[in-house]
């Protein structure tokens, strides 16, 4: 599972070289707490006759084509698709066929212990700056407005995992992220395979990070607040 992720300070021309991005520079502000619902960054193939990749701005918590209704309606979350099944679930497959799509990342958190009392955790790559998440990304028209979403597929944890959940993100170094842009020549099951036990770091992330209301690099270390930490 992946519910929080961050993206840091992730720099406009480091996804414009490592894409090969045709397009005007994109301010990517920092940001320590993406959540569902929010738009966030993702780099997927050109939808037009060019040929390529672009960054687009789109909406965590993938909105499959056919959906028409106000997306007050969408009882079901789809921010996350589980890789074993997303090729035959009606919401992600028409996307999983065709609409691949990278999520930048520097970390995700994910959380240990009894409500009330949960530890988050912050779960990177070791020796990557950031990586990328398999994503699908699909668009719909709702009340006559356009809107691009997307999801973060998830696989069974590894080992290394196991201690915080029993999912993960599929997690891509950056050389790594350009297959599965491509749907049709994708190694699919390789790429699936995901990050091996002895890559991830894993530590403990302060507590404020639980509110969607709070942003800063500060998230990513131990505390139960910014009081605690002396940042804001």
């Amino acid at each position: 599972m992946c519910g929080r992720y961050a993206i840091g300070k992730l720099q406009w021309w480091i996804l414009q070289e490592t894409f090969k991005l045709q397009q005007a520079a994109t301010n990517l502000e920092p940001r320590w707490n993406v959540a569902p619902t929010q738009l966030a960054p993702i780099i997927r193939q050109r939808s037009d006759e060019e040929l390529g990749n672009e960054l687009a701005m789109a909406r965590w918590g993938l909105v499959p084509h056919f959906w028409h209704k106000p997306l007050s309606e969408m009882k079901y979350s789809t921010f996350n698709a589980k890789a074993e099944t997303a090729a035959d679930l009606p919401s992600f497959r028409h996307a999983f066929r065709r609409h691949h799509c990278i999520v930048p990342a520097v970390g995700f958190y994910e959380w240990t212990g009894e409500k009330g009392a949960k530890q988050p955790w912050f779960i990177g790559l070791k020796d990557c700056d950031w990586f990328g998440m398999a994503g699908l990304w699909d668009r719909a028209e709702i009340e006559g407005t356009v809107i691009d979403s997307f999801t973060i597929l998830t696989i069974p944890a590894n080992d290394a995992m196991k201690r915080v959940h029993n999912r993960m993100p599929v997690m891509l170094r950056p050389e790594d992220c350009q297959p599965w842009l491509e749907p049709h020549t994708a190694d699919i099951e390789l790429i699936l395979q995901g990050a091996p036990s002895d890559s991830l770091w894993i530590h403990a992330a302060n507590k404020a990070v639980g509110n969607v209301r709070t942003d800063g690099e500060w998230l990513t270390q131990p505390g139960d607040g910014p009081q605690l930490t002396g940042l804001v």
